[in-house]
């Protein structure tokens, strides 16, 4: 099983369409079972998607209203591969986007839940924060698949321990199946008695960690949105199990070395 995590930046990024059309070809060149896109923009004054438009399209939110150019839409008409998918709203993102979150599956959707995590509701605060998980089978077993975009360690209003305390109790109902989550988590692997930390106190398996090949593993190596003095590089991106299982390897990808550079973010890749 191959996984993709991928915070895209959509409609933010120069050259947008032409790196959309990349991101496809390294999707049809790798094939990935599962698809996790966070920052999926759509204009909240584009015209909205036909029924028969969304054939493949699995409605987790039964209010959301998908537009012509929602990002995952336009990225899923130039693969080669049939994806099952979702997406959720989750707050506005620079002023004029619907920005979400997006999952695409090669099997079927079987069910889906969408969750705040945050204690914040306001659909205009960049702060309120949403997770997304699909369930579909894989090897024969019902597996979840959970997409996150979170906030900072220290953010004065909505931190991040708050955000995974409200994570773990929504994720509980479901943590009797294999679960992975992934995502942009907004907190550093190398920073102790953080998020990071926070998290593996939880019993969380890191696929990079334990991963059989794998390299340094950042996906952040500039200064972008939310980092804005950052002159480092940063693991912040990640795909959690939990279940104690082994991948084969843990690759950064789409950084101009493994694939094209299509975002401010870097994209994790694990195989197991």
């Amino acid at each position: 099983m191959k996984i993709l995590t991928l915070n895209t930046h959509a409609w933010a990024e120069e050259d947008q369409l032409n790196k959309i059309s990349q991101l496809a070809d390294f999707i049809n060149t790798h094939q990935f079972d599962v698809i996790s896109m966070q920052e999926v923009n759509q204009s909240m004054q584009e015209a909205a998607l036909s029924e028969e438009e969304l054939k493949m399209y699995y409605a987790t939110e039964s209010d959301a209203v998908i537009k012509k150019d929602n990002y995952a839409y336009v990225l899923l008409q130039q693969l080669t591969e049939q994806y099952y998918w979702t997406w959720i709203p989750a707050h506005v993102g620079f002023q004029k986007y619907d920005e979400g979150l997006a999952i695409l599956s090669r099997t079927p959707i079987k069910q889906a839940f969408g969750e705040y995590v945050s204690h914040m509701r306001d659909y205009n605060n960049y702060r309120t924060r949403k997770i997304v998980g699909i369930q579909t089978v894989v090897q024969g077993e019902a597996t979840w698949f959970v997409n996150g975009h979170y906030n900072w360690w220290d953010d004065a209003q909505e931190p991040f321990k708050g955000q995974w305390e409200l994570t773990e109790s929504k994720l509980a109902p479901y943590m009797d199946q294999p679960l992975y989550i992934m995502g942009d988590f907004n907190n550093v692997a190398e920073v102790r008695d953080e998020g990071y930390d926070y998290m593996m106190s939880k019993s969380w398996n890191d696929l990079y960690t334990t991963a059989l090949q794998k390299d340094d593993g950042a996906t952040v190596v500039k200064a972008i949105a939310g980092w804005a003095d950052n002159k480092r590089d940063l693991r912040i991106d990640y795909i959690f199990s939990n279940r104690p299982i082994q991948a084969k390897s843990s690759t950064v990808v789409l950084n101009g070395k493994n694939g094209p550079v299509v975002s401010d973010h870097f994209g994790v890749a694990v195989e197991i």
